[in-house]
C-alpha cells in the first residue's frame, strides 16, 4: 500500500518501522504531548488495517537535563520521578486508547549503544573529545537545516537548551554525544570518563538499535524538528551511510490553549488527566484527531462539549442497520491520503451501520 503524509508517498511493503519521541517523564501528560502519541497511534492503525505489519517505537527520555533538575528541584530521584511519570502517561495513553508501543525503550538502559554511535562518530570525523566530553561537529548538521539559516538555527539553539555559547565547543551549533556528569548526577563509565549521554544521541541510537539504520516513518511535535531530528538524522546517516534515515516525517501541530502557547511558567498547560475525570475519553481523542494531524490549533473552553455532542452524533448513526461496506473501504482509502480523519468520518458516517462501527473501531473511538 501506499500511505501518503503531507506531499510525502510512502510506499509500503509488509512492515512499516515507526519511532516517536517519546515524553521527558515530567509533568505528563498536556494535551500537546497527547495529540502527537495519538495521532502515531491512528497512523499504526492506518497502516495495519491495510495489511502491513507495524513495528512501533516510543521511547522515554529518562536522562535528560531538564529530568534531572526537575528531579533536584523536588528532592526526589530523578529514576523515582521518571517512573511515577511515566506510570502516569501510560494511564493517560490506556484512557485514550492508544495501543501500547512494539518498543518503549529507556534511554538509561542504552547507554553502551550510545558508547558506540560515539565511538562510531569519532572514526569518521564527526565528532570529537574534550575534556570528558565528545561533541558531535556543528558543521555536520548544516545541510539538515532547510530553510533555516545558520543564524536561525543558533538562536533556536539556544532557546532549546543546546548552549551554543559553552566554551568548550568549537563550533556554536556542536552538540553533546557523550558529556561529563556534574556532580550529584548519574554517571556511566566510559572511554572518555564518567559521564552521560547526550540527547539527540540517546534517540539516534534508540531507534537503530531497535528499528534498524533507517524508519520509515517519524514521529514527534514540531518544536522537535531543530534541533532534535535534525541532529538525531545526521548522527545517524553519518555513522551508517544510509540515507534518508527517516523516509517521512510527522511533525505533529503545536497545540496551544485559549490563543498562548502551553507552558509551565504561564501556569496553562491543560493536562489529560483532569479532561478525563470529567468527559468520556473518546471525546477527547476525537477532538484530537478530527483536524489535519500537521495543524496547529488553540484548545478553548468549550470543545469537548461540542466533540462530546459529535461523538454521540456519530454512535447514533453507526446504530443504523445499513451494511454499506464499500462506505468503509472509501473511508479507509480517505485515511491513507494524509489520515484525512475528518474526511474518513463524513463518509462512513453517511453510509452509518457497520461502516461507521468499522471505523469507529479502526480509530480507537470505542
Amino acid at each position: 500500500m501506499t500511505l501518503k503524509l503531507n506531499g510525502t508517498m510512502l510506499p509500503i511493503v509488509g512492515r512499516a518501522r515507526i519511532y516517536v519521541c517519546g515524553i521527558t517523564p515530567y509533568d505528563t501528560t498536556h494535551l500537546g504531548h497527547a495529540a502527537t502519541f495519538v495521532w502515531l497511534d491512528v497512523a499504526a492503525r492506518v497502516l495495519e488495517a491495510s495489511g502491513v505489519n507495524v513495528d512501533l517505537c516510543r521511547n522515554v527520555t529518562d536522562v535528560d537535563d531538564d529530568i534531572l533538575a526537575q528531579a533536584q528541584k523536588r528532592g526526589v530521584d530523578y529514576r523515582v520521578l521518571g517512573a511515577e511519570q511515566t506510570f502516569r502517561f501510560e494511564e493517560d495513553m490506556r484512557a485514550l486508547h492508544a495501543r501500547r508501543p512494539t518498543f518503549e525503550p529507556r534511554s538509561r538502559d542504552f547507554i553502551e549503544e550510545v558508547i558506540a554511535l560515539t565511538r562510531g562518530l569519532l572514526e569518521v570525523g564527526a565528532a570529537y573529545e574534550r575534556d570528558g566530553n565528545v561533541f558531535f561537529k556543528g558543521t555536520a548538521v548544516e545541510p539538515y537545516l532547510g530553510e533555516l539559516s545558520r543564524d536561525e538555527a543558533i538562536a533556536l539553539a539556544a532557546e532549546r537548551g543546546g548552549k551554543p555559547d559553552d566554551p568548550l565547543k568549537d563550533d556554536p551549533l556542536d552538540v553533546p554525544l557523550w558529556q561529563k556528569s556534574s556532580a550529584g548526577e548519574p554517571a556511566w563509565a566510559s572511554p572518555w570518563g564518567d559521564g552521560r549521554p547526550g540527547w539527540h544521541a540517546e534517540c539516534s541510537a534508540m531507534a537503530m538499535s531497535l528499528l534498524g539504520t533507517a524508519v520509515d516513518i517519524h514521529g514527534g511535535g514540531k518544536d522537535l524538528e531543530f534541533p532534535h531530528h535534525a541532529y538525531e538524522s545526521a548522527q545517524s546517516e553519518l555513522l551508517t551511510g544510509v540515507s534518508p534515515f527517516v523516509r517521512a516525517w510527522m511533525h505533529v501541530g503545536t497545540v496551544s490553549y485559549e490563543g498562548e502557547k502551553m507552558s509551565k511558567s504561564l501556569g496553562n498547560l491543560v493536562y489529560v488527566s483532569d479532561l478525563v475525570e470529567h468527559w468520556d475519553p473518546a471525546a477527547v481523542r476525537l477532538l484530537l484527531i478530527d483536524r489535519p494531524w500537521h495543524e496547529d490549533w488553540s484548545f478553548e473552553d468549550g470543545m469537548l462539549a461540542a466533540a462530546s455532542a459529535r461523538l454521540e452524533r456519530l454512535w447514533s448513526s453507526a446504530g443504523r442497520a445499513s451494511v454499506d461496506d464499500k462506505a468503509y473501504d472509501a473511508a479507509l482509502a480517505t485515511l491513507e491520503d494524509d489520515l484525512d480523519v475528518r474526511g474518513a468520518l463524513a463518509i462512513a458516517e453517511e453510509a452509518g451501520g457497520a461502516a461507521l462501527r468499522r471505523l469507529g473501531g479502526l480509530l480507537g473511538l470505542l
